[in-house]
Formats: C-alpha cells, structure tokens, sequence
C-alpha cells in the first residue's frame, strides 16, 4: 500500500458514498447537544439502560445516515461524535467503499448484529464486499440519549484502536510463502502464521520478484505491524518467497497451542539456527512467540547454570544445596510448596528439581559480580544485545546487569529479566551445541543481512548443560510432559510470577534430537502443565 495516502485514524466516522437502501427512507432526527454532539431542543434526560424502542430508533438513524454517507449525521449517533465521524469520512474517501446497504439482526437487549452490503471501486476496478458486525447502544453520560456506543470494529470487525481503512495499490507485492519442503504456507492452513506472512511479506514482497495488485486493507497506525489485506480487487503477481518453516512442525505448533489460551511457541533447529515452527493462540493476534518480553521462570537457570560452571563456582556434579529459605540482600526466596530440602544436593540434583534456593545461595560466590549473569546471556547466548536480525520483527531479551534483590531474581528468571519463546528456544539450541546460531525464519542471503555473533560455550559447560538437560527430562520435573519422546531429549521447566495474576505463567523449553523448541503459557501454572505439553507436541515431529 502506498504509505503517502492521507490515513484517517480508526476512531472516526467514515463518509459512505451514496447509496444505500436498507434505512435511505428513515427520517433523521436532529441530534441534541451532549455525548453524541450535534444541536436541538433538549429533551427530558433519562437514566437506566435503554429501553427496546430506543435502541431500534438509535441504530435505524445511525445505520440510515451510514448508507447515506452522512458521515456527520451518524457520528451524533454515537458518543464519540469525532472520532466516529473521521473514520466513517474515511469509510468513504480513503477506502472508497460505496453503495452499501446495512440489515440489522434481532436484538440481544441492547445489543445489536448487522450485515453490511457494500462495493469497493478503485481505479476502474471494483468489488462487493460484505461482512457482519455488531454494535451496542448505551446511554450517554451527560445527555441521558440513547447512543451507540462508538468503536471502531462498529465500522468493520476487524479494525481496532488507531486503524483505518484504505484501498489503493498494494505498497508490497503479494508472495507465495513456502516452507523448507517447499510447499506453499497460507493463513487458511496455518492461521497462527498470518502476521508472520504479513511482516514477510511487507519486507520482501518486492525482493521476491511479484508485481502489486489493488486491495482494501486494515492499516495499521500504531506500531510498525503491516497492513492486513481484507479484500483483493485486482491480483497481483505473487513473489515466491521460501522460508525455514517445517509444515509437520508447524502444523504440530498450531494445533498444541490451541489447548491452551494465550499460548505461544517456536522450534529451531540447533545445528542451523532456522526457525522450524512459530504459532501462537492469543486473543491480540500478538507475535508473542517471537516478540513477547516477560520472565522466563526457572527455563532461565540454564543460563545461570552455565554462568556458575564458566566462572568455577561449581559444577554439574559439584555442591549446589538446597535449602527451605535462601536470603538475598534481605529479601527471603522460597522454593515451589512442597520440595523437599536438600543440603547435600549437587548442581544437577537442584537444576532438575528446579531448586530455587540452590542458585540463590551460590550467586554470591566469588568472582560473580552483579554484571555476570548479563555478560554470560550477552557474550555465550547472544541474548540482549539488540542485533538479531530473523527475517522479521523480534526481541533479542533483556538480561540487564542489576544489583540488590533483582540480581537474585534474575537468577531464577524473575526480576528485570524478559524472554520470548524465541529467546528460550535459542538458549536451549545454544546449551545443547555450545554454539549460538542467531535464529532465522528467511535465508541472510536473500537481502544480505548479517545474523548476530556470539562466543558460544566452553565445550564442557555445553556437554554438563546438556547433561542437566537430559536428566530433568527424564528423572525431574519435565518428566511428565516429556514421557513417551524417544532418541536424545532433554527440558526445563520454568514457570514466573506476574503480580496482579493469581496462576503464575507455564514455560518451558526442551530438545530432542536436532529440534528445540520453547513455550511460554499466560498462566498457566507449573511448567509443565501447559508450556511443556505444547513444546512434547512439536517436538514429537522430529522436525
């Protein structure tokens, strides 16, 4: 889409062009002064919910005007007379949208479905369009009218605060994802895959050789997400577009975060960097899995553990107790109710139990400073830096060097500590190889770009992490959600307190053969209750 058009801002009202049927006859009201704006004679205010005739003469005015194109006369239908009206203008002006005829459904008390009938002409090409949606009708604050209650899904169901709606030339060719197999990826097959789709598809449309067509497109003004076509009126030449994706893979992801809601997952291959899968299940249409920033929970005691083994605080079979309590800076840490203490505990017993007080307790030790924990995620894992470059948007997490109780914290993945699923699958394909391959969903070549560089790990730190791995995979607290996996395995669970939220959020990350993947659940509970079957399920595919 050409990005120099005029964008009228989603909380506006949008002209229609003329036309109309439906309500084209219905004689408009003057609107009176108050949360709908607009001037008349006042009437007597009224209080409480309004009333079955009220709602029927608010929607026919509104929807009337609407047909009409009367973008102003069916903002003061509303409560927000402004912003209805700017964007109902665009409706009009910028998405060229005319002819439309709107049928309301039955009632649901205040609540009102409808079917909007329209046509989109642009440049000699033109065509129908039609969707449902639904408004409610409340009584305004200072007026006591009967309005609509102004959003911006009123206009379309899939426009949201700060869209807008255009028509025009597409600003990139359409592509053909396809995936390592080379069989084409769509949003139909793969419906977690649509944003990712769309990011690629604004980045290397043109590079992928296709020509633009024309289409109507929800266009995003906050953020740097890309337009979401929502009607093609002229084809244009797709660019064949291939990409790491794994279709057994990704068909896995997608169908294991459906188990759970809020729910997302990456799988890389840790010989390659290459992402195999991405998928998330989430009420936002968010790319959490790769560009969520929230605590890891335990999944992050790999990198600590790496952190004590490179600075010769202990190892894997060296002392790591486990107490109750551990006291950092006079703030008390506790363990997950019901562990057992254990005094005698090495740093593979408390790394598969998922002890916390165990790396508590050992954080103080000499040489740690409080910037170790950073330089080791920075240096080894190529976390934090700010230079991951996937082929699309993504966070590179955040493992700052801090001080008093968040130093503690951050050892246990709580803190000032932030992660993504895309982090923990990296840091897991890392701990396994001892070499960081900065993950990537589209070949370097294709527009040169430069992946990120990081040192990697001591061979013997790999080869105990991945030791760890196996263990708690087998023997600790992964092992439920990994049973059943054949070959080489491997996991960590993790799971992070959010204030406000009354079950903490499930992560947990895990390798089996040459495919590692991680996951992060928005409560969720334990690691293994929700994150560790989504990561079993997609690991399961072998890749």
């Amino acid at each position: 889409m050409g990005k120099g058009v005029k964008a009228a801002v989603i909380g506006g009202v949008f002209a229609v062009m003329l036309g109309g049927a439906g309500y084209g006859t219905y004689n408009i009201v003057s609107a009176l002064s108050g949360d709908g704006g607009g001037s008349g004679v006042a009437a007597e205010k009224k209080s409480g919910p309004p009333g079955e005739d009220e709602v029927e003469e608010t929607t026919a005015g509104f929807f009337a005007a609407w047909e009409k194109g009367e973008a102003a006369t069916a903002a003061s239908y509303t409560n927000n007379d402004a912003a209805a009206e700017q964007l109902l203008t665009a409706f009009g002006d910028e998405a060229h949208i005319t002819d439309v005829t709107i049928t309301p459904g039955k009632a649901r008390g205040t609540t009102v479905p409808y079917a909007v009938k329209a046509k989109v002409a642009y440049d000699g090409k033109s065509k129908p369009l039609s969707y449902k949606s639904e408004l409610t009708v409340v009584r305004g604050l200072t007026s006591g009218r009967a309005l609509v209650d102004w959003q911006p899904s009123v206009v379309h169901p899939e426009l949201e605060k700060d869209d807008t709606l255009v028509t025009e030339q597409s600003a990139a060719p359409p592509i053909e994802a396809v995936g390592r197999d080379g069989s084409e990826l769509t949003k139909e097959k793969y419906p977690s895959l649509g944003p990712v789709l769309d990011a690629l598809r604004e980045k290397y449309g043109e590079k992928a050789g296709g020509t633009p067509g024309i289409e109507l497109v929800v266009r995003h003004t906050a953020g740097d997400a890309p337009d979401t076509p929502l009607l093609t009126l002229a084809e244009g030449k797709p660019g064949k577009l291939t990409t790491t994706i794994s279709p057994s893979a990704q068909a896995a992801a997608e169908k294991a975060v459906q188990r759970f809601a809020q729910s997302s997952v990456v799988a890389v291959k840790p010989s390659t960097g290459e992402v195999l899968a991405v998928a998330n299940h989430r009420t936002d249409g968010f790319n959490a899995a790769f560009q969520g920033q929230a605590a890891p929970g335990s999944t992050m005691k790999i990198v600590t553990a790496a952190m004590l083994i490179d600075n010769g605080v202990t190892t894997m079979n060296g002392p790591a107790p486990c107490p109750d309590t551990a006291v950092w800076q006079s703030q008390t840490f506790k363990n997950l109710t019901g562990m057992k203490p254990d005094e005698g505990a090495t740093l593979a017993d408390s790394f598969m139990r998922s002890c916390n007080t165990a790396f508590i307790k050992l954080i103080d030790e000499e040489p740690l400073t409080d910037a170790s924990l950073a330089q080791e995620a920075e240096q080894r894992f190529g976390l934090g830096r700010d230079d991951w470059k996937t082929g699309i948007a993504s966070f590179d997490g955040s493992v700052p060097a801090v001080g008093g109780p968040d130093r503690a914290a951050g050892a246990i993945g709580q803190g000032q500590v932030q992660m993504s699923p895309l982090n923990m699958a990296s840091v897991t394909a890392t701990a396994i190889t001892g070499t960081f391959r900065q993950p990537y969903v589209v070949a370097p070549e294709l527009d040169g770009r430069q992946l990120a560089r990081a040192q990697g790990l001591k061979p013997g730190t790999a080869a105990q992490l991945r030791q760890m791995m196996r263990l708690t995979a087998t023997q600790g607290t992964a092992q439920e959600a990994m049973r059943g996996l054949g070959g080489d395995i491997g996991a960590k669970t993790g799971s992070a307190e959010v204030d406000g939220n009354a079950k903490s959020n499930s992560w947990f990350t895990g390798f089996r053969g040459d495919i590692a993947a991680a996951a992060m659940t928005e409560e969720g509970g334990h690691g293994g209750d929700a994150a560790g079957p989504i990561v079993a399920a997609v690991l399961r595919t072998g890749g």
